[in-house]
């Protein structure tokens, strides 16, 4: 079973989902506060560059299923071209409405 994205309890979660499987570039960037911040399996990551790679130009999407904390933890089936499938889980830190950190690895 999946949660739906408008579904999502945090709406700054929300949009940050709604976008990335939307592929929309401007939205994405919309729903990071400046300075954002993100780790990958334990590792920094520059937040411009890994989206690029493992979201937009392998057309990410993530199918959510389940939330807790508020909506600030999800465990989603992450796929994108590179990769395939996957089990991820999903941190959120959010401040003023927008994503200030995110976390990412496999579940």
């Amino acid at each position: 079973m999946t949660i739906s994205v408008n579904q999502l309890s945090e709406p700054a979660v929300r949009a940050f989902v709604a976008a990335l499987n939307a592929h929309d570039r401007e939205a994405f960037r919309e729903a990071l506060a400046p300075g954002v911040t993100m780790s990958d399996d334990g590792s920094e990551r520059d937040v411009e560059a890994w989206t690029e790679k493992e979201v937009f130009s392998s057309r990410g999407h993530m199918e959510i299923e389940s939330e807790k904390g508020g909506g600030l933890a999800v465990v989603a089936r992450y796929r994108n071209d590179t990769w395939g499938e996957m089990r991820t889980k999903w941190r959120f830190t959010v401040e003023g409405g927008k994503v200030t950190r995110f976390e990412t690895g496999q579940a």
